[in-house]
């Protein structure tokens, strides 16, 4: 089981940017690490406190994945840290080497890990 993380922010706390940009979020970790869903073990989401119109999980679920538990959380308030974030962390199941997995961080959140954040996306 291996790790894959991810992060976006989100431009307006509305249940409709939430959705979106989740989806966007889970689409790409999906796409560019080659998840199938029943590889998926669990989805742990977290958003910053000025995030609470929807849960980001409502996302997941939409997109049809309903059989992996989803749990979501609020982010610690550090003061000065990113606002209207939203960060997941997806346990899969994959024979892929740990170098080879791609954590996606998108929009301001590339801000969070610039080391390993593809600028190109």
């Amino acid at each position: 089981m291996i790790g894959i993380r991810g992060a976006i922010t989100v431009d307006n706390n509305t249940k409709k940017d939430i959705n979106e940009c989740t989806k966007e979020l889970i689409k790409m970790i999906i796409a560019e690490n080659n998840i199938q869903q029943d590889d998926m073990v669990s989805i742990l989401f977290s958003a910053t406190k000025d995030l609470d119109s929807q849960y980001p999980a409502v996302a997941a679920r939409e997109m049809g994945i309903t059989e992996t538990p989803l749990f979501c959380v609020q982010e610690m308030d550090v003061i000065g840290s990113l606002e209207k974030c939203i960060r997941v962390l997806v346990h899969c199941n994959t024979n892929l080497p740990k170098k080879n997995i791609k954590h996606i961080y998108l929009k301001e959140a590339i801000k969070l890990r610039p080391d390993i954040a593809d600028v190109d996306k």
